[in-house]
């Protein structure tokens, strides 16, 4: 049974009509992305439940055991070997709950979207792309997908067309390019309808980036 999250929120200012769920990457918690809404300015952003969800205290393998907020434990730094697939599992369900939390409000699981960064945007795609409900789109930044090899047998026909934003810096020296171009091409060739950007930036957020996340959010929230 997953356990409920500790949330970040930004409560709408008018009618509730959309949802944003953004997951953080290791070691942040909740407040991370919570700056980020005003610089989006989104026409639709009164409007707009933002839920910024805190990941639970872990001990983190790579960091020599040390606890601290995690989706899930990163066993070894090449991402790509061992991956601690059950922590994976266990996160999404804890985004499943706050998922049907929006819809038992009345907001259409259409009109919920999935935002995440590093560790954050591995479960908001593994998530997104196993929820049983068509969701309004999943923003994946500076991410990997380690579960892509099971979405052949797991994924779900409601969201096999939702828009998927991938975004990534070419610096980045803590989710290499190559990992993360590695899960666009597998996305790509399961024929998912996935958009890729790529960023002069490390391991973080752009100017640029944000006015394409921006967007891409007003796109599918109008």
């Amino acid at each position: 049974m997953a356990s409920e999250l500790t949330c970040i929120e930004i409560l709408p200012t008018a009618a509730h009509t959309y949802s944003v769920i953004w997951l953080h990457g290791l070691g942040a918690d909740g407040h991370d992305f919570e700056g980020i809404v005003p610089e989006l300015h989104l026409h639709t952003a009164a409007h707009i439940h933002f839920i910024f969800p805190n990941a639970p205290i872990q001990a983190v393998t790579i960091n020599g055991g040390a606890k601290m907020r995690s989706w899930y434990d990163i066993l070894e730094a090449t991402l790509d070997r061992k991956v601690d697939t059950d922590g994976i599992y266990q996160s999404a369900a804890a985004i499943n709950l706050l998922i049907q939390k929006e819809i038992d409000k009345g907001i259409p699981a259409d009109r919920i979207l999935l935002a995440g960064f590093s560790q954050g945007g591995v479960i908001a795609l593994h998530t997104g792309l196993r929820y049983p409900h068509k969701l309004a789109g999943i923003v994946a930044l500076s991410t990997y997908l380690p579960t892509v090899g099971q979405l052949k047998t797991e994924g779900s026909a409601a969201n096999y067309n939702t828009p998927i934003f991938m975004a990534h810096g070419i610096l980045d020296n803590v989710v290499a390019i190559e990992t993360a171009k590695a899960a666009y091409d597998a996305l790509n060739a399961l024929a998912y309808h996935v958009k890729w950007h790529d960023y002069l930036m490390e391991h973080s957020v752009c100017i640029e980036e944000i006015q394409h996340i921006a967007a891409f959010i007003n796109a599918r929230f109008v």
